[in-house]
């Protein structure tokens, strides 16, 4: 009755030894970002405010990058 028994067992070991061997691999991907907005390094910006007598101010403020796109944005205000 042992031998019938270890011989179970010796079977059972060597057919489960490769199974137990084997290793599973996860390789995880992680796509690049959709959208890059690149700034300008540098860039100068001026304000300029004006009052009138008639009780108006405006203002005035420029920006530009050193690549020389300007953008320039005007408020007037009266009271």
């Amino acid at each position: 009755m042992r031998n019938p028994l270890l011989a179970a067992a010796t079977l059972a070991l060597l057919v489960g030894a490769p199974a137990l061997a084997q290793a599973e691999t996860t390789i995880i991907r992680r796509d690049a970002p959709d959208v890059v907005v690149e700034r300008p390094a540098s860039e100068r910006k001026t304000v300029e405010t004006r009052e009138t007598a008639d009780g108006c101010a405006t203002k005035t403020v420029t920006k530009e990058n050193d690549v020389g796109d300007r953008k320039t944005v005007t408020k007037e205000v009266c009271d």
